[in-house]
């Protein structure tokens, strides 16, 4: 449709986004009601295949609309040893909010859909904080180290609760998904936090290792993402109106050192320590990638 105006494009990829959430949520909330209804194992094995499969027709139906309104020209490479039936947990360097969408287009299928850390208050945002809750993304509450201070009995309470909540994926296989700078990556954040890397900002080891901490023995690996865009850092907008021209993108299994699984992130020095050294090496070597990227592929 490259014929159509950009904002036409855009407008007309936002109605179909609309109306897929729609179209998907609607079998997606009456699963979710015999989920309730129904909390034996066979049942519940039943509900959470179907809204898996209904998540993944979401993606799918996204992707449609993606592959319509846009020819993206996509560059991948690492993907050959994912499998589906394994867990894993999957981060990425942060750019713009199409990362999100990349993800899932790339990913969907070749693992299990992704599942995002949700802070607790989300599952309040309409419709789609519903969808969420159903889906089984883990809802959690981190308490600041100021409020720990104050109520030291609430110390350890925030990671429990998650290792309930992470108990539902023991026998089937989940993507969890977590952005280690925490942030969208802009050149004024890079100078502010005076980030010796030259295409990121500075990763925060902290969600990852909680991750670990809460369910580690299950995950097979890390899937570590690195995204380049050629033509410069999209918006979101860009990616409804078809102007992603461009998405290189390169998939790393890593394994995860046992000594990092079931530590105390918060409670242990001498693991945080360690566990933000190799942090700090995985992205040095994504630092080193992206040079290579822009170099490949110039915008």
């Amino acid at each position: 449709m490259d014929f159509l105006p950009a904002p036409l494009r855009g407008v007309i990829a936002s109605l179909l986004l609309a109306l897929n959430t729609i179209l998907c949520c609607t079998p997606l909330f009456v699963v979710a009601i015999f989920k309730l209804c129904l909390p034996f194992p066979a049942a519940q094995k039943v509900t959470d295949w179907l809204m898996s499969h209904i998540h993944e027709a979401w993606i799918s139906n996204n992707n449609a609309w993606m592959d319509l309104l846009g020819h993206t020209r996509w560059h991948l490479s690492g993907l050959e040893s994912l499998d589906y039936q394994h867990s894993y947990l999957v981060t990425s360097n942060h750019q713009s909010w199409v990362d999100i969408m990349v993800l899932q287009y790339v990913l969907n299928r070749r693992i299990r859909p992704l599942k995002f850390f949700l802070k607790q208050e989300l599952i309040w945002v309409p419709v789609i904080g519903l969808a969420w809750w159903a889906l089984g993304f883990p809802f959690m509450k981190r308490y600041s180290k100021a409020y720990l201070a104050k109520h030291p009995e609430k110390k350890g309470k925030d990671l429990a609760t998650t290792r309930r909540t992470c108990a539902k994926f023991r026998n089937n296989p989940v993507g969890i998904f977590n952005f280690v700078e925490g942030t969208r990556f802009t050149e004024a954040k890079h100078a502010q936090q005076n980030s010796p890397f030259r295409y990121l900002l500075k990763p925060k080891a902290g969600g990852i290792a909680f991750v670990l901490d809460a369910m580690g023995e299950q995950l097979e690996s890390i899937v570590n993402v690195t995204i380049h865009y050629p033509a410069g850092r999209p918006g979101y907008w860009d990616l409804l109106c078809g102007n992603v021209r461009e998405v290189v993108a390169h998939f790393e299994e890593v394994q995860i050192p046992p000594q990092f699984i079931g530590k105390s992130y918060d409670q242990d020095d001498a693991y945080r320590l360690e566990f933000q050294q190799w942090i700090n090496r995985l992205w040095e070597d994504k630092d080193a990638l992206l040079a290579q990227m822009h170099e490949r592929y110039p915008g």
